[in-house]
């Protein structure tokens, strides 16, 4: 039997600046059943406004405060009925036909529990900074430092997900990385796809832009290393992040390509609002 719906959840806390462009991205994926779920968790900035412009055509508004970012994905995630469970951040987008692509593939891949793609960095005005090629992931390139999945590409079966117990609320910034590690530890079967499938942003209030968060990054990181392999942190292991680094360039060169061509020339999204 093929998959027939997919969920996807979007976390909201004032992003109003880009809200709009991750909603319609979702909405506008060309696939017959989609179970669209938007928490957003006290927003003060007009973003409640923008989600009431698209509520006829979303399947569950929560509006109510949370722990965090895991938390509100995890409420979201409980009242998602599909086949195929993705979250997009509200200042993320999904690019035209990822999700047909990545369904069409998983329909057709039994063997499969999570596929993901890649995708393009792009700042604050929807400008694309770089190509943003994932990599396979496994643990032991996660905690050496030469895992890269692009989390607004990834697409992961309800049941694998639900497996995992879903996200760790006690992970302030790396709360997706958390759950790649804790599907990959459940047993999931990963696929890396070679297309285009999402957009991250990257700006001032973000966690991955932020340098205010840098140390709670740090922190969580630090309990995840440990889960992983009982060490404090992943740079004690100086040398083994060092073979980490030369495998995720020497096994790539189709990235380091993409790396040196962005630097020369900027990429360019087709079908993306800014």
């Amino acid at each position: 039997m093929g998959i027939v719906k997919l969920s996807v959840v979007t976390v909201s806390l004032n992003q109003a600046l880009f809200l709009e462009r991750a909603l319609t991205s979702v909405l506008g994926q060309d696939i017959a059943e989609l179970e669209y779920i938007v928490v957003d968790a006290g927003s003060t900035d007009g973003s409640r406004d923008i989600i009431d412009r698209y509520c006829d055509r979303l399947s569950r508004v929560i509006f109510e405060n949370d722990r965090g970012p895991a938390d509100g994905l995890n409420k979201g995630f409980s009242f998602a009925t599909g086949d195929v469970f993705a979250y997009v951040n509200a200042d993320d987008a999904l690019l035209p036909r990822a999700a047909r692509s990545a369904i069409d593939f998983l329909s057709s891949h039994r063997d499969v529990d999570v596929v993901y793609g890649n995708g393009y960095l792009v700042d604050s005005d929807g400008t694309p900074i770089r190509r943003f090629r994932s990599s396979p992931f496994t643990t032991w390139r996660f905690t050496h430092g030469c895992a890269n999945v692009m989390q607004q590409a990834t697409f992961i079966r309800a049941d694998a997900f639900r497996r995992t117990g879903g996200f760790n609320v006690d992970n302030a910034t790396c709360w997706d990385a958390e759950l790649l590690v804790d599907l990959t530890l459940s047993g999931a079967r990963m696929r890396r796809r070679n297309e285009y499938w999402g957009v991250f942003a990257v700006h001032g209030s973000s966690i991955s832009g932020s340098r205010q968060l840098r140390a709670q990054y740090e922190s969580d990181h630090r309990a995840l290393s440990r889960k992983l392999s009982g060490h404090a942190s992943r740079g004690n292991d100086v040398s083994g992040e060092l073979v980490g680094r030369l495998l995720k360039w020497s096994t790539d060169p189709v990235g380091v390509a993409w790396r040196l061509a962005d630097i020369v020339r900027q990429p360019r999204i087709d079908g993306v609002a800014r």
